[in-house]
């Protein structure tokens, strides 16, 4: 497939996991892609401009030298996102403070300096990564969860505010993602290896999704193919959201 030919792309948080694959996929189908991240270690095709989400004047530079690089930009992936693993009791207030402004006000600095180029594109999208936290109760995810529920209700907000620009948004929710995000945050634990069992088997596929398919995902809503689609939120979850499927030999 080559419906992404000639549009350029920005991926945040694109150096690795989610954002990694997405922006591998974007580009094998014909889009020139930009990765935004804190680390310039990218290879061919890809191209890194150094950006920190959390600092405006960051972003709106390394926005400005993505549109000086390639002439234009017709899609952002709001993919930049950090882990935390808590009740309200366990997480103070600086962390509140760190995971709202990398997760949440990331997505909005991002998407702010690039609407002015988005308004001129005629197949413009953005497409954030929100999480099925935002909608399930998950254990020990209070403010990650709190920040994903953001990022879903700042997805219809945008939708609604853009698409009379022409610039469509939606979200992609994914489930338990075996990602270097994911491992990170498993070190956390006492029993890694017990808590990795039991992410799997939170999805009723009894695996963790991988980032592959999430990539996937995001490719179908950015892409001008969907052009219908905006203000919606896709859940690639394995079945998390919506399935309660019986465990193996359990009875009917």
């Amino acid at each position: 497939m080559n419906d992404f030919e000639g549009l350029v792309a920005v991926v945040t948080g694109g150096a690795s996991g989610i954002g990694l694959a997405a922006a591998q996929t974007l580009a094998a189908r014909g889009a020139r892609v930009a990765v935004l991240d804190r680390t310039t270690e990218v290879t061919h095709p890809l191209v890194a401009f150094e950006a920190d989400v959390t600092d405006r004047a960051s972003v709106e530079a390394a926005i400005a030298a993505v549109a000086a690089s390639f002439g234009r930009i017709d899609i952002i992936i709001n993919n930049a996102g950090i882990s935390a693993v808590g009740t309200v009791e366990e997480n103070g207030d600086a962390e509140w403070a760190r995971v709202l402004d990398v997760n949440v006000i990331g997505m909005a600095r991002v998407a702010a300096a690039a609407l002015p180029w988005l308004r001129r594109s005629p197949a413009a999208a953005i497409v954030n990564l929100c999480s099925v936290a935002a909608l399930n109760g998950l254990p020990q995810r209070a403010l990650y969860s709190a920040s994903k529920g953001a990022v879903l209700a700042l997805t219809y907000a945008m939708a609604t505010d853009h698409v009379a620009e022409g610039v469509r948004v939606n979200c992609v929710s994914p489930g338990t993602v075996a990602t270097p995000f994911v491992e990170r945050m498993l070190e956390g634990f006492a029993d890694p290896d017990a808590e990795r069992a039991a992410l799997d088997a939170r999805q009723a596929t009894g695996r963790m999704v991988t980032p592959p398919e999430v990539a996937d995902a995001i490719a179908f809503l950015a892409s001008p193919m969907s052009g219908s689609i905006t203000g919606t939120a896709l859940e690639v979850d394995g079945g998390l959201t919506h399935l309660r499927a019986r465990a193996a030999g359990e009875r009917r």
